[in-house]
């Protein structure tokens, strides 16, 4: 009995280091497709304001995050931009974009870049992955106050759940939550934290870093990322799915990035 418990220890431990060293080769390889996103305002203080993450797909000229990080309203007074951030800390860059199509409903926006392509992540096909599969995310937590430093999260896919919001008290329900128990759709549930700023951020398999989901807090629990001050260790991810279906809908069809 001791010898099969030991040996299950041992083949544990080989399973862990392998997952490691794959999660590390992945992260060198996508980095570089990460961006954060926010508004570049020439004639601010700061000029740069990072609002969340995102990464690049297709021939490197397409960004996506999450329709709530690109809500905000520029100020053409201020002449303020779209701006994609990519690099890291001071020699990171600013590259203007446009918004080219967005989903309200799956929290899902696309971007195109103005300037020269940038190294860019594969996407999943549609299908749904397995519970329990390993998975990872990278963006910028906390953007604002760590700056542009890409950091990564890991965990496995805990549940592939509906959209639907518990609530304490009756009076809590909105119209679109019930619009969303008559038609739910499935997101993942995750077991691992994502903190403000990194919703947005592409969710990969570890092994492949082929992007499987996108980060997503806000939209799901209805309100604001309070995670810092009550860390509940339970993220969302939008499923690759429905990134799909914006990019059909748009007839966009995506070239790979040599």
């Amino acid at each position: 009995m001791r010898a099969i418990v030991q040996l299950t220890l041992i083949t544990l431990l080989m399973l862990s280091s392998t997952v490691r060293a794959d999660l590390v080769n992945t992260i060198n390889a996508i980095k570089p497709a990460v961006v954060g996103i926010g508004v570049y305002t020439p004639t601010g203080r700061p000029k740069n304001q990072l609002f969340g993450s995102g990464f690049v797909i297709g021939d490197g000229s397409y960004v996506v995050t999450n329709s709530h990080v690109v809500d905000q309203e520029l100020d053409d007074s201020l002449l303020q931009k779209l701006a994609v951030f990519s690099g890291k800390g001071s020699a990171a860059k600013v590259i203007l974009a446009d918004l080219i199509a967005r989903d309200e409903e799956h929290d899902i926006a696309l971007l195109k870049i103005i300037g020269k392509p940038l190294p860019s992540m594969k996407l999943a096909d549609s299908s749904f992955i397995a519970e329990g599969t390993s998975i990872a995310f990278t963006g910028f937590p906390i953007g604002a106050v760590l700056g542009l430093y890409p950091v990564t999260h890991q965990g496995i896919i805990a549940a592939v759940t509906p959209t639907i919001t518990p609530v304490d008290d009756s009076r809590q329900i909105s119209i679109a939550m019930l619009k969303r128990l008559r038609d739910p759709y499935l997101v993942y549930q995750l077991d691992a934290t994502a903190y403000p700023g990194n919703s947005g951020s592409a969710m990969y398999d570890v092994k492949t870093g082929v992007v499987v989901g996108i980060i997503n807090k806000v939209f799901v629990q209805q309100s604001k990322e309070t995670v810092i001050s009550k860390p509940s260790g339970i993220t969302y991810a939008i499923p690759v799915k429905y990134l799909h279906q914006l990019l059909q809908k748009n007839n966009i069809k995506l070239a790979e990035n040599n």
